[in-house]
């Protein structure tokens, strides 16, 4: 039995990262082993995430206090762990979606990213798409293309150039 205090400390801290969060991601943990459980921790801290559990009251408490009550945990089926992303929006989807297909215990429910309900489907769309970085790289080579084939061609003229004046060049 938790105590009152203990319960709003809770909810206080529940309150704080629901208010910090860019995306909070609602999964079920029912049936992971706790080395399991530990494994899924680690991985999101070393990237900056938090993950919390708690009573499914104290996070519709927290829902409401926040202003975020699109989602009713009480309506989720499970165990509730909560995912809160601070500064990349992509990174706790990807991080949960790839731990799920290892491990079939963990199902993301919901979430909540920029003030909008994600369905389960929605977030695993938002796990598969590529990441900052990538999409970064992408863009830079696709502007870079059309600079590589003008060099190219410009050079191929050049090349050209040069084998005719080799072959005008009279022997020696």
């Amino acid at each position: 039995m938790i105590s009152r205090e203990k319960k709003q400390v809770i909810l206080k801290d529940l309150a704080d990262k629901l208010s910090r969060q860019q995306i909070v991601i609602f999964s079920d943990y029912t049936g992971l082993k706790v080395s399991q459980l530990e494994e899924l921790r680690r991985q999101l801290r070393e990237n900056g995430i938090d993950y919390q559990i708690a009573k499914k009251t104290l996070i519709d408490l927290a829902l409401t206090k926040t202003g975020l009550d699109k989602i009713k945990a009480k309506e989720l089926s499970g165990q509730i762990g909560l995912a809160f992303g601070y500064q990349d929006e992509l990174l706790p989807a990807k991080i949960l979606y790839n731990f799920a297909q290892a491990n079939e215990s963990l199902e993301m429910l919901a979430g909540l990213a920029g003030g909008q309900y994600l369905d389960s489907q929605a977030l695993i769309e938002l796990a598969k798409l590529p990441s900052r970085e990538e999409l970064t790289a992408q863009l830079v080579g696709g502007l870079a293309a059309p600079l590589t084939g003008l060099i190219n061609v410009l050079q191929g003229n050049l090349r050209k150039l040069t084998i005719i004046l080799k072959n005008l060049r009279p022997e020696a």
